[in-house]
């Protein structure tokens, strides 16, 4: 029996190759939101240059974050035999986190995800292959965080919602991905019912909701509340993020950014991890409020979503030079 872990990732793994692009344009509505992302059709485009960053995905982005902040940290996913599934293997082992649970299937492909880089930000072309998904058999941890998955994978889901009713002393943070959010709401009604943390950004919480007129957003973290998290968090980019859990509500202001951002992958990853690290510390929400916007302000800096993810020495050394208004705002 292995030593219980503080923080088990859950969800893909994937290879990201960066495609830095400037033959294009971006078009989006006078709010600056719904924007496309527009290149010549049928012709030769070209692109600057290429980075491939391995071991990515939310999950796996979390649980660098949680190793690069101190805890114990692990993942659960799945790859394939290739040179890339092995790559991501080496990477992992690399950044400090626990690679047991990472289950390698013969004769197939890993996750590979090519992003479209144009400015700050990328639009990304997903793949994600159709593993035969099984939870391990886990010394339950103190924190499951759950991540995007594959569509095939509801089943497993359920496995996973079985383990944590099992195990109520394990805390589950639920940060879902595409096609978790396109499975719908009753379809993973238990996680959400267990989930401590729940994170997504304003434009998620609308989809989720089924909501298509404008909406405060302190009516959709009260709105996904009811859905039985413990604690919602909403991200609204870069005018900062709000949480609630039922009793008290917060805005958090962004950390001012050293220089504007080079681009803009794993940013909400960042946040969300890094908060849960923070809860699971002893921070409280307000505390953990401050630490997630230091982490994103930093990985934005850099090219893909774990190079900038920051030490627990470096986020307290921003947080004491952090200007003034740097704090929580308590709304009700």
């Amino acid at each position: 029996m292995y030593k219980p872990l503080d923080f088990v990732a859950v969800g893909d793994i994937t290879t990201d190759a960066f495609i830095r692009i400037k033959d294009a344009e971006a078009h989006c509505d006078i709010n600056h939101e719904n924007c496309t992302l527009s290149m010549r059709f049928g012709d030769k485009v070209p692109y600057e240059f290429v980075e491939i960053v391995k071991a990515v995905g939310n999950s796996p982005n979390a649980a660098v974050s949680a190793s690069r902040l101190g805890l114990s940290s692990a993942l659960v996913a799945n790859l394939g035999d290739d040179q890339n599934g092995g790559e991501c293997l080496a990477t992992l082992h690399k950044q400090g986190v626990d690679a047991r649970y990472v289950r390698t299937h013969k004769n197939r492909e890993t996750n590979y995800h090519y992003v479209l880089w144009f400015g700050d930000e990328r639009t990304i072309l997903v793949k994600h292959h159709d593993y035969e998904y099984k939870f391990p058999d886990i010394t339950p941890p103190k924190w499951i965080y759950l991540s995007s998955l594959g569509e095939s994978s509801l089943p497993y889901h359920l496995e996973l919602e079985a383990y944590l009713r099992k195990n109520p002393g394990t805390k589950l943070a639920f940060q879902p991905g595409t096609f978790q959010m396109k499975l719908g709401v009753e379809k993973l009604k238990g996680l959400y019912e267990l989930s401590e943390i729940f994170f997504c950004n304003v434009e998620e919480a609308k989809r989720i909701l089924k909501i298509t007129s404008e909406i405060k957003i302190e009516k959709l973290l009260e709105e996904m509340c009811k859905l039985g998290p413990k604690i919602v968090v909403i991200t609204d980019g870069p005018r900062g993020a709000y949480a609630f859990d039922r009793k008290h509500m917060w805005f958090m202001p962004p950390y001012p950014d050293p220089k504007p951002p080079y681009e803009r992958t794993g940013a909400g990853d960042a946040f969300a991890s890094t908060f849960t690290v923070a809860l699971a510390l002893g921070k409280g929400i307000a505390g953990a409020l401050t630490w997630g916007p230091i982490n994103s302000m930093s990985v934005v800096q850099y090219t893909g979503a774990q190079k900038g993810l920051l030490t627990r020495e470096k986020i307290e050394k921003f947080l004491s030079e952090a200007p003034a208004n740097y704090k929580p705002k308590l709304l009700a």
